[in-house]
Order: structure tokens, then sequence, then C-alpha cells
């Protein structure tokens, strides 16, 4: 494992139960990407991260961020490109490909107004377009999965790319050109496995004989850690648009929103509903898989929406739903432990696990125990925020050993991105 250099400064606010570093000291406006990919490259020496060029407002179509690698070992930072293909929760989706050398992540095209992914070899600056836009990489780095990004931002703001409004396409019904695409990253090659109209029949909570009345989009997408089954998020709305839809403290989603979790092979086939609308009702978020690439976790208010949401687990069909433990409330962006016994999360500032000062904890929560320990409290959010999607999420995002974990916070003033050492704690 790569000795974090000594000149990252520790992290000591609030006493943390395990040594944390700050890694973006000196570059501001920094993130890494989300709970459910790593950035720590493929030998652990490296960080791809995203850096905002404005933290204070939403951007605009033509203000480009950076992507950025930290040594780790050397404790330097360097910014190896720039990118149009962003928005605030999730930057461009830097993440890595097969090797240290590769960065995957997106651009936009300022001619053509239409996002596509990147291939970078950024020791050497090397980049080649790929047809497909990047949401996640598989494990081998060799492909990736994405709904379509320039329109994300139809049913939740601050995820996909920037574009004017005149730019982003309005899915009306549930198009048989649009859904989950899966691009090669050797030859860029992009291909449409499953189409929105095709996935409307796995969601009984769309009606397929009133799709002219709904409209329909594709979000979240993510490989299981052996690469071999996915998961699309579908949602859809009926009328214009929905009420503005904010994720944060809210028990379920609002305006009319449905959600549906289906699973499916990287083909295309084997598509079953996971987690469908009925479910969600009773609030729910965050989605992941469980090490063994078999069954889902999530944060799931499963005794009712009066009751709270806690951790729960099912199989790729939906089988078998139940909680993973009653004991501990369920929050923010959850991952299960390589060693089963421990779900690592966080949260948002307004969960009741939140302090209310605008910081968070960390939490590892021991299944076989019942410990529910804080091991790190971090502000996420001083004073009013101009736009909810501007918030700072730590999505906290383990290392390729399950060790170390990144995630973000906020300090003087600016996103910064550290990395806490879990060795002692975790198997």
């Amino acid at each position: 494992m790569t000795q974090l250099a000594t000149n990252f400064p520790a992290y000591t606010e609030h006493d943390p139960a395990v040594p944390v570093w700050c890694v973006t000291p000196t570059l501001n406006g920094c993130i890494h990407r989300f709970f459910d990919s790593s950035p720590f490259s493929p030998s652990g020496r490296y960080m791809g991260l995203f850096r905002l060029p404005v933290e204070t407002r939403m951007p605009r179509p033509e203000e480009a961020g950076e992507v950025v690698v930290v040594d780790l070992e050397e404790g330097s930072e360097r910014v190896v490109a720039t990118t149009h293909g962003w928005e605030p929760q999730l930057g461009a989706n830097v993440q890595w490909g097969a090797d240290d050398h590769t960065l995957i992540f997106n651009d936009v095209d300022l001619a053509t107004h239409r996002p596509h992914g990147v291939r970078l070899d950024w020791t050497t600056g090397e980049a080649h377009r790929l047809e497909g836009t990047v949401y996640h990489v598989s494990p081998d780095g060799l492909r990736a999965v994405s709904s379509s990004l320039d329109r994300a931002r139809r049913t939740q703001s601050g995820y996909g790319v920037t574009l004017a409004d005149e730019h982003t396409p309005r899915n009306i019904g549930a198009p048989d050109d649009d859904g989950l695409w899966l691009t090669d990253l050797t030859t860029g090659r992009r291909e449409l496995i499953l189409s929105l109209r095709d996935a409307v029949r796995f969601t009984p909570s769309i009606p397929e004989d009133d799709l002219d009345n709904w409209q329909v989009y594709g979000f979240h997408s993510k490989f299981n850690p052996q690469g071999d089954r996915l998961i699309f998020t579908v949602r859809a709305f009926p009328g214009e648009a929905p009420r503005p839809f904010d994720l944060i403290g809210a028990q379920g989603p609002r305006g009319g929103l449905e959600f549906n979790v289906l699973t499916l092979r990287p083909d295309g086939s084997e598509v079953r509903n996971a987690v469908p609308a009925e479910h969600w009702r009773n609030g729910g978020h965050h989605i992941n898989w469980f090490p063994d690439g078999e069954r889902l976790s999530m944060n799931l208010g499963i005794d009712g929406r009066e009751k709270g949401m806690f951790f729960v687990a099912c199989g790729v069909d939906g089988s078998d739903l139940k909680p993973i433990m009653r004991s501990v409330p369920g929050s923010g962006h959850p991952t299960i432990h390589r060693d089963g016994r421990h779900i690592l999360t966080d949260a948002y500032a307004r969960e009741p696990v939140a302090y209310g000062d605008g910081s968070v904890p960390l939490r590892l929560v021991d299944r076989q125990t019942g410990e529910d320990r804080h091991i790190v409290r971090i502000m996420i959010e001083p004073g009013e925020l101009p736009q909810r999607a501007m918030r700072v999420d730590p999505h906290p995002a383990w290392d390729r050993d399950w060790r170390r974990v990144a995630f973000n916070g906020f300090a003087d003033g600016t996103r910064r991105v550290y990395v806490a050492d879990l060795g002692e704690l975790v198997g």
C-alpha cells in the first residue's frame, strides 16, 4: 500500500477515530466522484479528482472544470485536462481505466452541444474521444455504462453535463433510441443495450398504454464488482415537469417521480426489476452492490415512511427484500465492506444522524455488534447554499484494498478531498 506523503496535512477536527489527511490542501474546489467507484488508481498511488471552476452558483455551459491527479506518494497535485462535461455533484465522472496511466471522464463538444467520453493517458497527454458518455467504469477498466447525461437534469439538477436548456433533450414517452449505453473504452464505440421503451415493460408503475403523457429517463447505472451485472435506474413522471426534486432529507421522491431499479447483464439480457416504485414511495435512496455482486443494498423505508429508513438488502430480482439490521437508521451513501461485517456511510445535513450545524458523520456500522461508530465528523454545508445541487456530499469510497476511504468535505471556504485510514477497524 502506498505510503502517503508527509506534506499532506492531518485533519484533526472533532477528534477523528482514525488517521485522516487532506490530499488537496493547495488546490481549491476539488471533489472525487461518488461512493460506488474508487478515486484511487489501480496501484493505489494516484487519485483522480475533479476541480470545479465555480463553487458559489450553478455552472454555465461555457465554463470548463479540470481533471486533477494527486500523487499520494510524492504529495503533489497536477491538472491534466480541462472539460465542459460536468455538473457539480459528480463532476465529470472522473474514473480510472485499466491502469495507472488511463483516466476516463466526460466532455462536451461546444460546436454540437453533445457530450462524449474521453480516454486520456495523463502521463503523455494522448486523448481519445469516445462515442458514449461515462457514468460508471467496469472493474477491469475496459467498459463504461451510462444513461444519456445530456438529459439527466430533467429529473434532478446537479447530475449529467451542463447544457443550455435548448440543447437539453426532453423524452416524451419512453424512446426506443435512448436508454442504457455500453461503451468499449478500447475502440470507443457504444451500443444501446436496453432502450427505455424496452425498460418500461419491467416497470408496472409506468403505464405502457399512456406513455405519450409521461416522460421517461435513465439515471444511475453501475457495474457489480465482478463486471457481469448492471444496475439501471429508470425515472419517470407524468405531465410536463415534476416539482423540484430534492433528495436531501427527503423520505421519498417528490412531484410524482416514479423510481424503478432494474438489473441486467451487460449484453442487455436477464432484465429484472429489483426495487420497483412501490417500495421507493416509502422513502429511499442510493442503491449499491454487495461485494458478492449478487445482492443489492440501499436505504429504504421498508416499514413505511413514518418509521424512517433502514439499511436493506435484496436479490438482483428483488427477492428476499429485508433489513440488513433494524438497530440503526440508514443514511447517506452506504457501502457493504468486503468483510461482510461493516457498513460505511455518510449522511445528508438534514438527516437525523447529522449534527445540525452543517457537519455530518462518516459512520462505520458493525453488523455483528450493532455498534454505530462516528469515525469522522466533517463540515459539508456551511451557511446557505444558492442551490441545493451545489451541496457537498462526502460520498465515502474505498480504495482497492478496502482499507482507505476517500471523501469530500468543506473547509476554508472551499471543497476539499480527504483520505481516512480504516485499516485498524476493518478486516
